[in-house]
């Protein structure tokens, strides 16, 4: 039982590289489940990349390295775990979140969480004032300012996100900001020569060209059906005769059926259809007889979004 993603690892650290030197002032991304490269795994990498990493919750920051300084970007109102490093920044971006850290005796730097278009977390202009004017009655101390424009969009929306607040903002503070293309980003940084940017990356920096990427799953076994037989936790009757083909991995794995309802397996660029959807950790596929079968101990193609998947088996390759 095993989902594996397989990696060139001289293409895709010289990715990494190429791209980091692309955006001075980095703060590589490494949350969740480690863009499908598992959060340990990364972090030692972003650790030269920079002196600041980006972790998604309080509860990621522990595998930060020595001398790197973790920033969580979500908000929290549960109380940080003992082992939360003392250095971590929190990210806060309403009054209740700033009264939750008090409450939990935590006096140490926070990130102040500036809305964007797309509005999830972030303070809007017209309480700004007032959030700042809580803060200094606590204390916390700001370490800077962020804005995280939506994916969708075209650089000049994420530019206005941006742009619009800094009338409103310290100089000497220094902006977090991300979603933003190398060039976008160096005329963001010329066009404002007196502030300090940083830019988040996680995505763009861990994925490049997919080909040199390649997630799959082991078959553990086979067996006839005939038409009409049902199998499955669901006893999911066959529309005709063929085999289930069990592979090693499923919900567990956060591998599911595609949105569209479709498998995510193929074997020899065909799709293999789903008997049911995948379960736990093994998934059960139905192939008609006269196609082609994999056997079992081979592995299928497995078509999933890496930053869903949770692999077994991270295998490098030159």
């Amino acid at each position: 039982m095993t989902l594996r993603l397989t990696v060139n690892e001289v293409a895709w650290k010289q990715h990494v590289q190429s791209v980091a030197r692309s955006f001075p002032r980095i703060v590589p991304v490494v949350k969740g489940n480690g863009y499908g490269f598992r959060r340990w795994n990364l972090m030692p990498l972003a650790g030269q990349l920079s002196d600041e990493i980006a972790v998604g919750t309080v509860f990621e920051a522990r595998d930060i390295p020595s001398g790197v300084t973790p920033i969580v970007l979500t908000p929290t109102m549960t109380q940080p775990p003992s082992t939360l490093p003392l250095a971590t920044v929190l990210t806060v971006a309403s009054v209740d979140q700033i009264a939750a850290l008090s409450r939990f005796g935590w006096s140490g730097r926070i990130m102040v969480k500036l809305q964007s278009s797309m509005k999830r977390h972030g303070v809007a202009p017209t309480d700004f004032k007032k959030l700042m004017s809580y803060i200094d009655r606590t204390s916390l101390t700001v370490h800077g300012f962020s804005i995280h424009p939506p994916l969708d969009g075209d650089m000049t929306l994420h530019l206005d996100d941006i742009t619009k607040w800094l009338d409103m903002l310290p100089v000497d503070a220094p902006v977090y900001v991300s979603h933003l293309d190398a060039a976008t980003y160096e005329r963001l940084c010329a066009s404002h020569p007196q502030r300090t940017f940083r830019v988040r990356l996680g995505t763009s920096l861990w994925h490049g060209d997919k080909s040199m990427m390649h997630l799959t799953a082991d078959v553990l076994g086979t067996h006839s059906l005939e038409a009409g037989e049902r199998a499955g936790y669901r006893l999911t009757a066959t529309n005709g005769p063929g085999q289930v083909v069990l592979v090693g991995a499923g919900s567990a794995h956060g591998v599911t059926a595609l949105d569209d309802g479709r498998s995510p397996f193929h074997y020899k660029h065909s799709r293999l259809n789903l008997l049911e959807p995948p379960h736990m950790h093994t998934s059960m596929l139905f192939v008609a007889r006269g196609r082609a079968i994999p056997a079992v101990g081979e592995w299928i193609d497995v078509q999933r979004p890496l930053t869903q998947v949770q692999v077994d088996l991270l295998q490098w390759t030159a």
